[in-house]
């Protein structure tokens, strides 16, 4: 499927303002996000589309939502490039919630009292390194810190790093589903490279549709990384499956995005317990009353 990336520099408010009214629509762009240009300060608003996008719809919604016009820069994305291990090869080490997060290509020895995960760069999202993944090592240290659940799941698994660490501290099956079966096959090799593939169930499923997901309900610990907007449809959902005093730690939102999430599960009879903040992401830490 051709894809293109559409572009503008913003003020950051600006550009986390236009990211928000993007992903509250369906029909827009696949992803949206925006981060600093290091080298200029400057604010960049980006977002993935099937092409062509509809540069129209995006200036209407750019006016709308900024009022004032806003020109977008268009530019097509090489389908066959692995621009994912383009990216992310030869990424340091990162720290969070007890664990260590590593790639192959690290070759020193591995810090003792932390717990080794090793995900390479690959074609899905989620190697430790951005603020909603860490975020949620550092909401699963705080979980297990005080609950000792026995059914987890963890729904967009990418990966499978957030599966594979609980895994490896419950020394307990996890379920791990994600709607891209490239995740799920992918999933399964690094659970093999961390000697957990004996504890990792890994399922391709839109949201909790999936024999195997309703099969084991309800789930006293679930983790669901995604985005904001598919967190606020999976919420009736994640309700249903989830047992009386489940943790349920949810990220992939901005700082802004926070309530909305928050109001949603409430409605769900999910309340707030913590929440992490790394930067201008929010990893949520909520309980089933």
């Amino acid at each position: 499927m051709p894809q293109d990336q559409i572009s503008t520099p913003l003020t950051k408010d600006q550009a986390y303002a236009l990211v928000d009214a993007v992903m509250d629509r369906d029909d827009l762009a696949l992803t949206a996000s925006a981060h600093e240009n290091e080298d200029t300060g400057e604010w960049i608003f980006e977002a993935t589309c099937e092409s062509p996008p509809d540069i129209a719809a995006f200036e209407a919604l750019a006016r709308e939502t900024l009022g004032g016009d806003v020109a977008f820069a268009i530019d097509s994305i090489d389908e066959n490039a692995d621009w994912v291990t383009h990216a992310l090869e030869g990424l340091k080490p990162v720290t969070a919630g007890g664990f260590y997060v590593y790639g192959s290509h690290e070759t020193g020895a591995l810090p003792r009292g932390l717990i080794p995960i090793r995900i390479d760069a690959a074609q899905a999202f989620g190697t430790g390194h951005h603020e909603t993944t860490t975020g949620c090592l550092e909401a699963i240290e705080r979980v297990l810190k005080r609950k000792k659940p026995m059914r987890p799941i963890d729904i967009g698994t990418g990966t499978g790093i957030l599966a594979i660490a609980v895994a490896k501290r419950r020394k307990l099956p996890v379920i791990a589903s994600d709607i891209d079966p490239l995740a799920v096959r992918i999933t399964l090799e690094n659970a093999r490279a961390n000697g957990v593939a004996h504890m990792i169930v890994a399922v391709d499923a839109a949201g909790v549709d999936h024999t195997t997901i309703r099969g084991n309900a309800p789930y006293d610990l679930i983790i669901a990384n995604i985005l904001a907007g598919p967190l606020v449809e999976l919420s009736p959902d994640i309700g249903r499956i989830a047992d009386r005093g489940a943790a349920i730690i949810l990220s992939g939102l901005l700082n802004t995005q926070a309530q909305r999430i928050i109001a949603a599960y409430n409605r769900q009879g999910m309340v707030l317990k913590d929440r992490v903040v790394r930067k201008d992401w929010t990893t949520l830490i909520l309980e089933k009353a």
